[in-house]
């Protein structure tokens, strides 16, 4: 759910995989990965992208 709520945030601010990607000075390939569940992201990571999606951490990882 973690990256379905990242990809849903993303999309609601207008933001392409890449402008959020640039934002959090990551690989594109890695947010992608992100938000597929294909990889998983530390604390740390949600942290920053949560900022990034003005949003918070709880909201990210509700299920």
């Amino acid at each position: 759910m973690l990256g379905k709520n990242i990809k849903m945030r993303r999309k609601k601010l207008g933001l392409t995989q890449q402008e959020l990607a640039d934002k959090l000075d990551m690989s594109l390939n890695f947010v992608g990965k992100i938000e597929v569940a294909f990889s998983k992201p530390s604390l740390d990571t949600i942290i920053e992208i949560a900022e990034v999606l003005e949003t918070t951490v709880s909201d990210l990882t509700k299920f």
